[in-house]
Formats: structure tokens, sequence, C-alpha cells
């Protein structure tokens, strides 16, 4: 292409890989009906969903009409939800059995206390399915104890004893009701970097490697800009995807557009395990590389990202001549009205997903425009300086890569 940040992007390719999530993709597609609906009523400009044109994964197409231009986009989401869901599939006493260990893991390796020098809220948001679940267990031994007792009072000690079957009636009541507690879901979530200590499992390697495929076949067309977009968990996949990318030669000079869109991002919470040194090497050498733009959005009102936190920096790996990323803030405190902010405030997860939202105050930060609108990532954000109260200090302790 010519002018990266001159020319109109007519056409463009989206990537969008979630994070940790066992859900339908279908729901990302619904998300974006709605609130690219309602950002467009509050900034002025119109977005249409259509069924997908394209094949390969779930996905869909956006026609957009932002500042008179005319932008066709194919949206497509890089599933890992099945593997998700297999990670997940587990008992009760596994999942005790796999709070242990992972605690064990971020403790024992000293990375939990360096995590917390960066921010707390990430930290405290991987401690609260720990303390959760334990607190359901002390609640459920305490129920058994007391209908022990009880019956004690009228019957032998030992016929008591029926009074601690209540212990796995409750704990399946309060896992019944996960997806109000989350505590499960988050637990699985950390465990599953922590049981390969940061390295990536077999079967996350073969989806990755199926995904630098679908993209690869997306450069190699007759698009504009080709936009990957890694989210919460998925960004750390991302970084390694595109660098695979890169590695392999499928950016040429006279392709689409590549740009990379990390939002909510959680990198420090794989990039600072021991055996995390293919994310590290991934990275160091996506840091320097000229062929992309990578653009990382965070807030410090998101409780579960390491908000304002340059990914590569903070893992102590950047690189001579660090090009990337540009760290932003989504300034959530600004960005939405003070309605709106007391309203979503403490609701963590959902805030967590607002990258992917409407904004009522919005600023240079519109989801829907850099997805579906005329300008590149690039061309949007091209001169942006990053923000000064960017934490850049390299505090991570394992820096080996390979």
């Amino acid at each position: 292409m010519g002018d990266q940040t001159s020319e109109p992007i007519k056409t463009r390719r989206v990537f969008y890989i979630p994070g940790y999530d066992p859900i339908h993709p279908r729901r990302y597609r619904e998300l974006y009906r709605k609130e690219s609906k309602a950002q467009g009523e509050i900034s002025g400009y119109t977005v249409a969903l259509a069924p997908k044109t394209t094949d390969g994964p779930y996905g869909w197409r956006v026609d957009s009409q932002i500042d008179d231009v005319e932008t066709q986009t194919d949206f497509e989401v890089l599933v890992w939800s099945d593997i998700v869901r297999v990670s997940m599939d587990q008992g009760i006493l596994a999942t005790y059995g796999l709070l242990i260990r992972t605690a064990w893991t971020y403790i024992a390796t000293g990375a939990l206390f360096r995590l917390m020098r960066l921010r707390k809220g990430p930290v405290i948001a991987a401690l609260y399915p720990v303390v959760f679940l334990l607190v359901q267990l002390q609640l459920a031994l305490l129920a058994g104890y007391g209908l022990f007792r009880l019956i004690g009072m009228f019957a032998p000690w030992w016929v008591g004893l029926a009074g601690f079957a209540i212990v796995p009636l409750l704990l399946n009541w309060f896992k019944a009701r996960d997806n109000k507690f989350f505590a499960y879901y988050l637990m699985h979530d950390y465990a599953y970097s922590a049981s390969t200590k940061g390295s990536n499992p077999p079967e996350l390697e073969a989806r990755m490697a199926e995904f630098v495929d679908h993209i690869a076949e997306a450069l190699a067309g007759d698009v504009d800009e080709v936009l990957v977009i890694g989210h919460s968990s998925g960004a750390h996949l991302a970084v390694s995807v595109i660098s695979d990318l890169l590695r392999a030669g499928q950016v040429k000079p006279d392709g689409p557009v590549l740009s990379f869109l990390s939002l909510g991002q959680v990198v420090p919470m794989v990039s600072f395990l021991p055996d995390a040194k293919r994310l590290r090497m991934d990275l160091n050498y996506l840091a320097a590389r000229e062929e992309v733009f990578w653009l990382d959005v965070t807030a410090p009102g998101d409780g579960c990202a390491f908000a304002l936190c340059d990914p590569v920096s903070v893992t102590g790996v950047a690189p001579e001549g660090k090009r990337w990323p540009i760290v932003i803030s989504a300034a959530f405190t600004q960005t939405l009205s003070p309605a709106r902010w007391k309203a979503l405030r403490w609701r963590f997860f959902r805030l967590h997903f607002q990258y992917l939202c409407a904004f009522d105050r919005p600023k240079d930060y519109d989801y829907f425009q850099i997805t579906a609108g005329p300008k590149s990532l690039r061309g949007r954000f091209e001169g942006r300086k990053a923000s000064r109260s960017r934490i850049e200090d390299p505090v991570n302790k394992f820096t080996e890569m390979g």
C-alpha cells in the first residue's frame, strides 16, 4: 500500500482474539451490534451488520459510513472457547487442587509479589477466586459441623456424621451459581497458564497456528487493512500470532496494512512466569518491528487489567530500538458520563469489556471507528504520545527467552 496515514480504508479484515472465555463467539456479534448502534447515535455515524462474506471462523460483515466514507469490514472471531470449556470441565475437588497449585506457582516463583508492584487491581482479581472458593468451603464445612452437632444431640455421634453430607450439596450450589460469583471461572482462567508456568499448552499452540494461517490468508488478499485485536488474555496470544506471521514473511510491503490493538491486557500474569520464554521472545521481537503498528489500550478503572503497564518493558525484555506498543488510556472516568461511570464502577467484569462498548463522552479511542472507520490504526494514532503515567519499570525476575 501507499501512505498508510492518508489513504482511506475502504476494505478491512478484523481478527478478534478473545480472552479466556467458554461462551460461543456469537456473544461478540451481539455486543458489537448493540454497542455500535449506540456509539453511532452518540457520534453521528452509521454502522450496520450483515452476514459475513468470507470463509473461515465465525464472524460478520460491517458496512459503515463515517466521515462521508463507506467502508466494508469483515470481522472474524478466532475461537478457542472449546479449549477453554475443556479446561473448565473439572469437578469441585479438582478445582480446589488447581487452587493450591496455582497459588503455589505464583507465590513460590515470586511472580505474585512482583505483579503487585505494577497494579494491585488485577492481583486482587487473581486472589479473589482463591479467597472466595476457600470461603465457600469454610461455609460448607461449618454447615456440616452444625448439622453434626444437632443430630448428635438426638443420636450417636457416628449417625451425626451424616450431617456432613450437606458439604458437597452446598459446594455444588455455589458452583451452579458461578455465573454470579465468577469464582470457578476465574480460578480456571489463572490456572490455565499457571499449570504450565507460562508456556503454551500443545492444544493452544496448535490453535494459534490455525490463527496464523487465517490471518496470512487475509494478508495475501485484496484489502486495505488487516487489524488483529487481542482482548484480555487474548492479547498475549495475539503477540505470538503476529510474531509468527512476521517471522514467516507473511507481511509484504505492498500488501495490506497490518495493525495490532491490545485491549485490557493481562500480559504480565503470563510473562512473569518462569517458563513463558516463548511469550517473552515474542514481546521482544514484536516491539521493534516496523511492519506493524501496535496500540495498547487499558484504563485504570479496569481492575482486571494491568492498566498503563507497558507489557514489553515491565516484562524486562525491551529491545534496543523499541517502537511498541504505544500505551494509552481509555480514561473511563472522562469518557463515560458521571451517571454512566457510577452505574458501572463496581461492575468489574463488565468494565473489563468496556473497550468493546460505546462511550457517551468519547475521545480519540472509539472501538467502532477503529474497526469499521476509514482510517487505519496507524492513520488514527500516528504521532499520538503514550500516556505519561504509563509504567515501564522492568520488575520481572524471569527474562530468559526462547
